[in-house]
């Protein structure tokens, strides 16, 4: 039998509808990617756009993690995500590789959150920040600007929870 490394070298897997997960991330990264540079090209910094009463598109730059913690921090938390987002895309690769017949429901979630994690990823790198455009709104209450990538990690982040604490048996 394989080691999982062996596996990750050979793209041999327990579970062939690994390379759908990672279809997923792959589709998450370029929707993400698309929609961030048109939200550059098309948007002025902190200008809302109103889509809907209780959304508008909103550019802004996060150099901080979510919820622009450290934001203010002076450059070095840059490479501190980076590295962090690197390693934990690592992380979920191995996982991925590693899921038995059957885990749909963690494939589905690590192929949202690898994607999004990439996505982010791939900003950090070439801007030194992430491109956060939807600004979510209520009552004047302002959620937190996101992006695509943010979305998928929060769905992956979800969903597996719910399969640890709702639907596994063990």
């Amino acid at each position: 039998m394989a080691t999982t490394s062996e596996n990750l070298v050979t793209g041999k897997s327990r579970n062939p509808v690994v390379f759908a997960w990672l279809a997923l991330a792959a589709v998450i990264i370029a929707l993400d990617l698309w929609t961030k540079h048109l939200a550059v090209q098309s948007l002025e910094m902190f200008r809302p756009v109103e889509v809907f009463s209780w959304l508008n598109l909103t550019l802004a730059h996060n150099t901080g993690a979510a919820f622009s913690l450290l934001a203010q921090a002076g450059g070095w938390q840059r490479w501190l995500f980076t590295g962090l987002a690197a390693v934990i895309s690592v992380v979920l690769l191995v996982w991925l590789f590693r899921l038995q017949r059957g885990e749909w429901r963690v494939g589905l979630a690590l192929g949202l959150v690898l994607g999004g994690a990439i996505g982010n990823l791939v900003d950090r790198i070439r801007l030194g920040y992430v491109v956060d455009f939807i600004d979510v709104h209520a009552g004047g209450w302002h959620w937190p600007a996101f992006n695509i990538a943010d979305s998928a990690i929060t769905c992956g982040i979800i969903l597996l929870l719910w399969d640890a604490l709702v639907t596994r048996k063990d």
